[in-house]
C-alpha cells in the first residue's frame, strides 16, 4: 500500500472498513492510517466511494463493518460521537451557509461549541482576514459568489481549530482562476496551522498541490496510497496508471534482462525499460504521453532514446496548448506534444512517424 506509518503517530485509523448500501458493497478498505499533521488526498473517479469514505472517517456515516480509532480511542457504540465530531471540521463541495451574514456564518460554529463572546469575535475576525473576506463580514451569505461562499465555509472550519479537517471536493464548483487561488491559499493555511487534513477529489492537480500522501480509490477499493511521486511515477496497477494520466498501458512479456534493462515483447515489437524484471514475466507496459517524442522517419536517427518505434498516426486531437497524438506502432502509443511540433511535422492520420522514448520513462507492472 505504501510506506509504513507509525501507528503511535496516527490520529485516525481504520481497519476492515466496509460500507454497504442496498446489499451492495460500496467501500472496502482493509486498513488506513492518517498521521497527525499530514495531508492525505484521496483521488478517484466519480462513484468511486470517495465521499462515503470521508463521511465514514468523519463519523457522519456508520460503517457496516470495521473499526475506527481517533487519537488512539476505539470508536465503539459507547463512545460519544458528538464529542468527537466537535474535534473535527468538514467542508463540503456546496458551501452549507445559513441565511445570515458572513460574520455570523463563521462565528456560528464557535457559538454552538460554547466559545466565549470575546474569543469568538477574535477568532472570527482572524479567519475572515486570513481567508481574505473581512470586507464581506456584514454581507448576507445569499449574496456571495461561489468563491466567496467557499472561503466563508473554510473560514468557519478553520476558526474551530479542529484536530482534523475533512475536505469533500471543496474546489469543484469554482471557476478555474478562483479555484487555483483558493487551492494555493488553503494549502498555505494548512501548512501554517499544521492541521491534519483528509481531502477527497477527482482532480489530480488538487491532490498534487495539497497531499503529503495520495491514495487512489477506484470501485470502493484503495488501490494505492503513498507519496505523490510514487503514486504518479510508479503506479501499482493498470487502473491506477490510467487514472494518474498514463495513457499507454499495454500487455507484454519480458524476453530478456541485462544490466538493469528489461526487453519486453509488446505485440510484434520490443520495448526496453529500466526495470528489474526477468524473462518470462507477464507485465503491463506503462508510458506517459508527455514522455513520448514524435519524429519524422528521416529524423529518427537524431534521437538518443533507446526506444524508437515506427508507426502511423491514427488520431490528432487538440489538448489545450498541446496536441494529443495516437500512433499505431503495432500497439497504440499516445504522445502529448507542443503545437509547434505538431505543425512542424504536419501531422495527419495515416502519416508515418517514429515514436521515441527513453527506457527510463517506461514503467512495468507485473500481471
Amino acid at each position: 500500500m505504501g510506506e509504513a506509518r507509525d501507528s503511535d503517530k496516527a490520529i485516525l485509523r481504520a481497519e476492515g472498513l466496509i460500507v454497504q448500501r442496498a446489499g451492495r458493497t460500496v467501500l472496502d478498505i482493509p486498513a488506513l492510517e492518517v498521521a497527525r499533521g499530514e495531508v492525505v488526498a484521496i483521488i478517484g473517479p466519480n462513484g468511486a466511494g470517495k465521499s462515503t469514505l470521508l463521511l465514514t472517517l468523519a463519523l457522519l456515516l456508520s460503517p457496516t463493518e470495521g473499526r475506527l480509532w481517533f487519537d488512539g480511542l476505539w470508536i465503539d457504540r459507547q463512545v460519544d460521537r458528538v464529542a468527537l465530531r466537535r474535534r473535527m471540521a468538514v467542508v463540503f463541495q456546496e458551501p452549507l451557509l445559513l441565511d445570515l451574514s458572513v460574520y455570523e456564518n463563521v462565528a456560528v460554529g464557535l457559538q454552538l461549541r460554547g466559545v466565549s463572546a470575546a474569543e469568538r469575535a477574535r477568532r472570527t475576525w482572524y479567519w475572515l482576514e486570513r481567508l481574505g473576506i473581512a470586507e464581506l463580514a456584514r454581507r448576507p451569505a445569499r449574496d456571495l459568489s461561489g468563491g466567496e461562499a467557499q472561503r466563508t465555509s473554510l473560514a468557519r472550519a478553520f476558526a474551530l481549530a479542529p484536530e482534523i479537517l475533512f475536505l469533500d471536493e471543496p474546489f469543484a464548483g469554482l471557476d478555474a482562476p478562483t479555484r487555483a487561488e483558493v487551492i494555493e491559499h488553503v494549502g498555505a493555511l494548512i501548512r501554517d496551522t499544521g492541521i491534519t487534513t483528509v481531502l477527497v477529489t477527482h482532480d489530480r492537480d488538487e491532490a498534487l498541490a495539497l497531499g503529503d500522501r495520495i491514495g487512489v480509490l477506484i470501485g470502493g477499493h484503495l488501490l494505492q496510497l503513498d507519496r505523490p511521486e510514487v503514486v504518479f511515477g510508479t503506479p501499482a496497477s493498470p487502473e491506477v496508471a490510467a487514472f494518474v494520466g498514463i495513457e499507454t498501458v499495454v500487455p507484454g512479456h519480458v524476453i530478456a534482462y541485462r544490466d538493469g534493462v528489461a526487453r519486453v515483447q509488446v505485440a510484434q515489437r520490443v520495448v526496453e525499460a529500466v526495470a528489474e524484471m526477468y524473462p518470462g514475466r507477464a507485465v503491463w507496459v506503462c508510458l506517459r504521453p508527455e514522455d513520448v517524442t514524435l519524429l519524422s522517419e528521416d529524423a529518427a536517427g537524431e534521437s538518443s532514446a533507446r526506444n524508437r518505434l515506427a508507426g502511423r498516426v491514427v488520431r490528432v486531437r487538440p489538448a489545450g496548448t498541446q496536441v494529443r497524438v495516437t500512433v499505431d506502432c503495432g500497439f497504440p502509443v499516445v504522445a502529448l506534444i507542443t503545437q509547434p511540433s505538431a505543425q512542424r511535422l504536419g501531422l495527419t492520420p495515416g502519416q508515418r512517424v517514429v515514436a521515441s522514448f527513453k527506457a527510463s520513462a517506461v514503467h512495468l507492472i507485473g500481471r
